[in-house]
């Protein structure tokens, strides 16, 4: 790592420091207090070269999607960001004009989801590029929106669409993949940014305090991700796979090879909320999601039991290789 820390620091992270509680990085720790009658909510997230992004992407991409995928997990959970930690080892081949594109990304970041850093650490390595972000939110007492909670007979919801990210990774791994499927320049573009750089969907969070029974973000699939919530709200879920909002780009690709199917429900990284809620509170939910610039699908219910199955077309359960991302 060029120069020395306190260098780097001064000249690429103090000027991101707008929070009095950060005290300008020249303490050992910062101090927060959560607003009167609120919860802290605590998440970390951590990126890594050659498992979250590849080398040589953006050092802007890469900053935000650290910050981003944090941030949509205090989303789900109906927080407001409080603002993050950063733990950012960097190997020595890095210039100081990729810490400056990297601190340019992080800024644009706090300042569009107004969410401020307050420390961390920076360090050098011998291996591979490592973002670590520790990220803390607040919400009013008791009202966190945990993963337990869906009820039998609540609509299983999504935000956005599915299977971007991933399909976008399907890009970057197979070139010429566009164009065999015959996608536009516009449509590849579409998926390899959605790889790049998430949407946390931190407008959802009013709404999902509100009228979310459960809800998580969907960081290893829909597949494994609705499973985790279903255990962990002790309930069975069933999701109809014709039902699954997908962008043009995506139908198309799969429309090429329906076997992408599995990609879309596994691969990860969409970084959409997925919700439990009850039928009878849904329009509002929608309609607050809509006014928000947030579209909302019903993909399946929740039910008692403990099956969790994603139904094809046929009415048949669709069975994956893999049922969700995982590191290990």
């Amino acid at each position: 790592m060029p120069g020395g820390e306190e260098r780097l620091i001064e000249r690429f992270f103090r000027p991101l420091v707008s929070d009095p509680g950060a005290f300008g990085l020249r303490d050992d720790a910062a101090a927060v207090t959560p607003p009167a009658g609120h919860d802290l909510v605590l998440t970390t997230d951590a990126v890594i070269e050659g498992v979250h992004f590849f080398p040589g992407d953006p050092a802007q991409a890469i900053a935000k999607k650290a910050l981003r995928a944090n941030l949509s997990d205090l989303a789900a959970k109906g927080a407001e960001p409080l603002g993050f930690l950063l733990t950012l080892a960097m190997p020595k081949s890095l210039d100081e004009e990729w810490i400056a594109a990297f601190a340019d990304g992080l800024a644009a970041d706090i300042k569009t989801f107004r969410c401020p850093l307050l420390g961390g650490d920076t360090d050098a390595t011998p291996g591979l590029l490592s973002v670590s972000i520790a990220a803390f939110g607040t919400v009013p007492a008791g009202k966190m929106v945990r993963r337990a909670g869906a009820k039998s007979g609540d609509a299983i919801v999504v935000s956005g669409t599915l299977g971007d990210s991933a399909l976008g990774l399907e890009l970057r791994r197979d070139p010429e993949l566009a164009k065999r499927a015959k996608l536009s320049v516009e449509e590849e573009a579409y998926l390899l940014e959605r790889y790049l750089v998430p949407e946390p969907r931190t407008a959802l969070t009013n709404a999902l305090r509100k009228h979310a029974h459960a809800a998580m973000d969907i960081s290893d699939g829909l597949a494994g991700d609705l499973a985790k919530l279903a255990a962990a709200s002790g309930v069975s879920a069933k999701v109809d796979v014709a039902k699954l909002p997908l962008s043009a780009a995506a139908r198309k690709l799969l429309q090429f090879d329906p076997k992408l199917i599995e990609t879309i429900c596994t691969g990860g990284d969409d970084y959409e909320v997925l919700a439990a809620i009850s039928r009878n509170a849904f329009p509002a939910f929608e309609k607050e999601a809509r006014e928000s610039g947030v579209t909302l699908t019903e993909i399946g219910s929740a039910a008692s039991g403990e099956d969790v199955a994603i139904k094809g077309t046929d009415g048949q359960t669709l069975c994956f290789k893999r049922p969700s991302f995982s590191h290990f």
